[in-house]
């Protein structure tokens, strides 16, 4: 499949890449990107001054965009040993790998990848023995925690045929070599508190996808934006006066069901949250179940990182033409089993559009129900992005300054760390802000001050 699958590449760098040649289109938009990723730019700099990662082994399990480059380019300024593997199959830039890999980082990502070659490049950030991972969606910890707890028959045989491969002492070296993880997704978070929950989480996991200057902009500016442009330009169809139907009313739900209005769609939200619910309806929305929904929809977009969703009664409640797609973090969403058991053929269309005939019906699907916004397009804008990658970089240097004072829970950014992101940012943006009066600040610290 890879033009440098099993071989160095010209930089002497392990990788498993389309075409290495392609670095240099992968420099100028990794370039371009960097100009709207003032904040990673300014922990870039200091990193390179300080190198609080000298040495470290990262994994990161991640999509290979332009603005992971910059977050992959930034922790090897501060000194950090870097490996990188694709989050998703379908998510890869093959200019960027190419980049990357000519900067000497290891990269294992083919965009459009099989399932057995996403894994095996999962095994290659393994291989790796990192000391921290960065993971999107908690693919690669979850492979870690699998071993952990001698749970072979969980991994994907890719990764179970090397882990009993190797002995005991091997496998307990890899586990224990692991100080802590960062996670970028919701649904990551979801899946590392579920193991929290369950008593079997191995090491510290600082949550970026909580921070405030992540999930308050990535999730609902980046997401909403992102998403419109991938369906846009897998279908280049008109929003305008159709009616447009989000599962799920979180931050990503928000973003989607603003741009979505914006766009002058009718947008109807389903949720299961009352609270989400009701706040939907305050915003303007139209709010009912899916089942209701299905049958006046003319586009669905799932964001709620649970599975099916749509399933197969949605199916046949849904009008000719439907268009459905998914930007939820796995391609669980929407039940593709049921659909493709109901369809009487299939075809793709257009590139990324995949249409199902249901007798007199035909419905189409988008990027294999995988995330629209990358698979189709480009992923979040990335001056977005520079805010949630500047929370990994700092997360990041965070674990190492304070492992040992880590908990083995799932745990939030600091605070400090959040607002220095904001501060930065705001400074960037040539924008000033108020600061307390030496007044202000004894009346917001005293309880006798009243009236």
């Amino acid at each position: 499949m890879s033009k440098t699958e099993g071989r160095m590449s010209a930089v002497d760098v392990p990788c498993d890449i389309r075409d290495p040649e392609l670095a240099s289109k992968g420099a100028l938009r990794t370039e371009w990107a960097g100009r709207h990723m003032p904040v990673l730019r300014l922990i870039g700099d200091r990193f390179e001054r300080e190198r609080p990662l000298d040495g470290v082994r990262i994994s990161a399990c991640l999509h290979v965009t332009t603005e992971t480059a910059n977050l992959m380019l930034a922790l090897q300024r501060g000194g950090a040993d870097v490996c990188l593997c694709a989050s998703n199959p379908l998510s890869t830039q093959d200019d960027v790998a190419a980049y990357l890999v000519s900067c000497g980082i290891q990269v294992h990502a083919i965009k459009g990848e099989d399932h057995e070659t996403y894994y095996r490049h999962i095994l290659s950030a393994l291989e790796h023995q990192p000391q921290i991972t960065m993971d999107d969606g908690a693919d690669l910890v979850s492979a870690i925690h699998f071993m952990g707890l001698e749970r072979y028959d969980d991994l994907h045989p890719v990764i179970r045929d090397w882990a009993t491969g190797l002995d005991s002492a091997e496998r307990k070296a890899l586990v224990d070599g692991v100080t802590a993880s960062t996670e970028e997704t919701t649904t990551g978070v979801i899946r590392l508190k579920a193991m929290e929950n369950s008593g079997v989480l191995l090491f510290p996991v600082i949550a970026v996808n909580d921070s405030k200057t992540k999930h308050l902009f990535d999730n609902r500016y980046g997401t909403g934006q992102s998403t419109i442009d991938g369906i846009l330009r897998a279908t280049n169809i008109l929003l305008a006066g159709s009616t447009v139907v989000v599962a799920g009313y979180g931050w990503c739900g928000k973003g989607v069901s603003l741009r979505a209005k914006g766009q002058g769609a009718n947008v109807i939200v389903t949720e299961i949250d009352p609270l989400r619910g009701l706040e939907a309806v305050m915003d303007g929305f139209r709010v009912m179940p899916m089942s209701e929904a299905a049958a006046i929809g003319d586009v669905f977009i799932t964001v709620t990182g649970d599975t099916h969703v749509i399933r197969g009664e949605h199916f046949k409640a849904m009008r000719d033409g439907a268009v459905i797609a998914n930007s939820g973090h796995f391609n669980v969403e929407i039940d593709l089993d049921a659909l493709t058991e109901m369809a009487d053929k299939t075809r793709e269309i257009r590139e990324y559009v995949v249409e199902y005939s249901l007798g007199d019906r035909k419905l189409f699907v988008l990027g294999e129900g995988r995330l629209i916004n990358l698979a189709a397009a480009e992923g979040h804008p990335a001056s977005v992005m520079d805010m949630s990658f500047a929370n990994q970089s700092l997360a990041a240097e965070h674990v190492v300054k304070n492992a040992s004072q880590l908990e083995k829970r799932v745990e939030p950014v600091p605070t400090e760390i959040d607002a220095e992101i904001a501060r930065l940012k705001l400074q960037a943006l040539g924008v000033e802000i108020d600061v307390l009066t030496a007044e202000q600040r004894e009346y917001l610290a005293s309880w006798e001050i009243g009236t």
